[in-house]
């Protein structure tokens, strides 16, 4: 996506935050004009494209690709972020693709509160932060905002590659199995549909490659 300036964005609601939290991930946004590629999450698109359009819920949704990715193929999407710097530069790419009505932005630090209701997609691509993120708490309030029949896609990264940003160093990177057995759901109410670990390559935004090692947990709740 093409970066621009907008007067007028979708609707965007400041429910709690930690001040430090999201000090730091604006900073981080605003380092550059573009962080990430624009595009979709590839595992996003795998696992998504043959559903049927409902509601989703994006955790994390930065500037946005997965969240306008989502509109266009007609989900009604919810995109959480707790930099306010991210969800307007995300907010001006859905105008710009023409989705805006199909977001809603929502600034919120997940720590602290979640978003109310229940949705037929939940979405947690590479949720990891420096900061001090209760992670496996945000997934478990992930997991019971899916509505019946609803899916659960949590994506991330198994390692860090050369050239990742250098506050991620002492960070935990859990397995699937490790995320599954953190989310703690109950015996008979859902059903696997994928558990992996697999590579990619990755372009930064300078034209350079490395090959990355991440990971994919998909739950259904039955």
């Amino acid at each position: 996506m093409t970066d621009h300036t907008h007067a007028a964005h979708p609707s965007t609601t400041e429910s709690g935050g930690s001040a430090a939290d999201a000090a730091f991930w604006d900073a981080r946004y605003a380092e550059k004009t573009q962080i990430w590629s624009g595009q979709p999450n590839a595992v996003l698109v795998q696992e998504v494209s043959d559903l049927d359009p409902g509601t989703a819920l994006d955790l994390g949704c930065g500037e946005g690709a997965d969240a306008v990715w989502l509109a266009r193929r007609g989900w009604r999407v919810t995109a959480v972020d707790i930099s306010q710097v991210a969800l307007d530069r995300a907010a001006g790419h859905a105008a710009d693709a023409g989705v805006a009505d199909r977001i809603e932005f929502l600034r919120c630090d997940l720590g602290e509160t979640f978003p109310d209701g229940q949705f037929d997609l939940v979405c947690a691509q590479f949720l990891h932060s420096p900061t001090d993120m209760p992670r496996e708490e945000i997934l478990r309030s992930a997991a019971a905002a899916v509505a019946p029949g609803g899916d659960l896609l949590i994506a991330g990264h198994a390692k860090f590659p050369e050239g990742a940003h250098e506050d991620h160093h002492d960070m935990h990177l859990p397995t699937p199995q490790e995320v599954l057995e953190s989310l703690g759901l109950p015996d008979g109410e859902w059903e696997v549909l994928l558990s992996d670990e697999h590579e990619r390559v990755h372009t930064w935004n300078d034209g350079t490659s490395v090959t990355r090692t991440d990971n994919a947990l998909r739950v259904r709740r039955r």
